[in-house]
């Protein structure tokens, strides 16, 4: 996939599907379509595909008006109300594996529960160059320490049959998210790494903390809110 800011381009220049997950409220399907809109500026035939069908909160799927502005096509779930939540899978996904010259960002459902959509695929993912990332929040109380995390990566790794393959510290508190939030992130992403032997390849900071001083030598992912709560729309 190619990807116009040098901080993760050399990780995903080989990747036709990018693969997030994490853990429940860990900011995923954010990082997912801040990927999608960044990947968009390279010329390449580009997909968003929303396999968030378990206890959903946010919805990479409704922001459909960006994707289009973009050239982005979206895959979705199989249903006619966009908001409803209601499992079911788009034939379109086979699209993913099949089109030779289609990119995919993946936004997949947090926890094992909603990783297990991906063990429907895994033999065809695993023909094609793809990445699986773990979105890391050291704010939520179940990732909060590098034992507990690597606990979670585990149970996705084992529900989804497929292996992760990076680490992104997406620490945040919402509008609240400051460089500490950011800092308090990189301490935990680098133990779990550790742990795991995953490289971390960025860590995500709100867009006007990105030049912070405080973040220099962190390879820093810079991150716009697409995603907002219904009362903040």
């Amino acid at each position: 996939m190619k990807f116009p800011l040098k901080v993760l381009q050399s990780y995903l220049e080989d990747a036709k599907l990018v693969i997030i997950t994490g853990h429940f409220g860990s900011g995923k399907t954010e990082f997912a379509v801040n990927l999608a809109l960044h990947a968009a500026d390279c010329e390449q035939k580009l997909a968003i595909a929303d396999l968030d069908i378990v206890n959903p909160y946010f919805l990479s799927r409704e922001r459909q008006d960006l994707y289009d502005q973009k050239g982005i096509h979206l895959i979705s779930s199989g249903q006619v109300a966009i908001s409803a939540g209601l499992p079911g899978l788009s034939p379109e996904i086979f699209s993913m594996f099949e089109d030779p010259d289609l990119y995919s960002v993946v936004d997949v459902g947090g926890d094992p529960n909603g990783a297990r959509v991906l063990a429907r695929f895994a033999d065809r993912i695993k023909k094609i160059p793809y990445k699986l990332i773990f979105i890391l929040n050291a704010n939520r109380p179940e990732t909060a320490t590098a034992e507990s995390a690597v606990m979670y990566l585990q149970l996705i790794e084992g529900a989804s049959q497929l292996k992760a393959d990076a680490i992104v510290n997406n620490t945040h508190l919402c509008g609240e998210t400051d460089v500490d939030c950011v800092l308090k992130g990189a301490k935990l992403a680098e133990e779990v790494s550790q742990l795991t032997g995953l490289p971390v390849i960025c860590h995500n900071a709100p867009a006007k903390y990105a030049d912070d001083p405080r973040l220099a030598g962190l390879p820093i992912f810079p991150m716009d809110v697409y995603m907002k709560k219904p009362w903040e729309l």
